[in-house]
């Protein structure tokens, strides 16, 4: 079988096995119950590459297709979205905060936060170690991987970098923020995640996957549940809002971002990249 039939054969695997997580993700064995002989072992760092690729698909998915072409047919996104009295979507800052209230709320030990050195909120602030490796991160460029002796989780700092209108708008305006001259390009801050352990089974890489994208699916249900008070709501269901005042509905969503991601997941699964 040529590489092109096994790379199918493989998508169509982590789909499915992705896909049971997404829907009605099991819960866990203890710790100690699981078995980690049953195959070759993956470095964490792998593991950080590949969910920190699916966030950046996702975000860029919701910034772009979402906030900015919603706000152009009259959708309102506002860091206030869930008071009763405001009737808007999450920021992309804040569709990630809920995917990671998610990811904290499930078995799987991972977390998730986007830090910065000039935060609108004083818990996004980085502390101890983080401060220095974010220090590495802004002069490089590059994600920065270590132990953090403060929380003993081996953790992941990426880029988080103002790659749309939108987020550089939203914090130069933001009457708390500590900074007001950010640009197009500029590091903003990092994503962060945080795991326990330095390497993991292939049957936690994929639970860790799932977890994830479950995230994901709750952060964007949450905004559809939102609407529901709206006094205008726009239409839910393939169509998106370069096509009119509407919005895809939860399959159409996940469905477009599985669309762009998982390939390359999947090479990271087979090639080890």
């Amino acid at each position: 079988m040529n590489l092109r039939g096994i790379h199918i054969i493989a998508l169509v695997l982590l789909l499915g096995i992705v896909w049971a997580f997404v829907t009605a993700p099991p819960p866990l064995p203890a710790e100690g119950e699981r078995s980690e002989a049953s195959g070759p072992m993956i470095p964490i760092e792998r593991v950080f590459r590949t969910i920190a690729a699916e966030n950046d698909q996702v975000r860029a998915l919701y910034t772009a297709e979402i906030v900015g072409a919603g706000k152009k047919v009259g959708l309102a996104f506002d860091e206030d979205w869930e008071d009763d009295d405001v009737q808007a979507g999450p920021l992309p800052a804040l569709f990630l905060r809920k995917a990671a209230d998610s990811i904290a709320a499930s078995s799987v030990p991972l977390r998730l936060f986007l830090g910065s050195h000039f935060p609108i909120k004083s818990t996004n602030a980085f502390k101890g170690e983080q401060v220095g490796r974010f220090e590495e991160l802004l002069a490089s460029g590059e994600a920065q991987f270590f132990l953090d002796p403060e929380s003993s989780r081996h953790t992941a700092m990426f880029p988080d970098v103002a790659s749309a209108a939108p987020c550089v708008t939203c914090h130069n305006e933001h009457p708390d923020s500590p900074k007001v001259d950010w640009k197009l390009d500029d590091i903003m801050g990092a994503t962060t995640w945080l795991y326990p352990k330095g390497e993991v089974s292939e049957a936690e890489f994929l639970e860790i996957i799932g977890v994830v994208r479950a995230g994901f699916r709750d952060a964007y249900r949450a905004y559809l549940a939102e609407l529901e008070s709206f006094a205008e709501r726009p239409s839910l269901g393939e169509r998106w809002p370069a096509e009119g005042f509407c919005l895809p509905d939860e399959e159409a969503f996940m469905g477009r971002f599985s669309e762009r991601a998982s390939a390359a997941t999947v090479d990271r699964l087979i090639r080890g990249r």
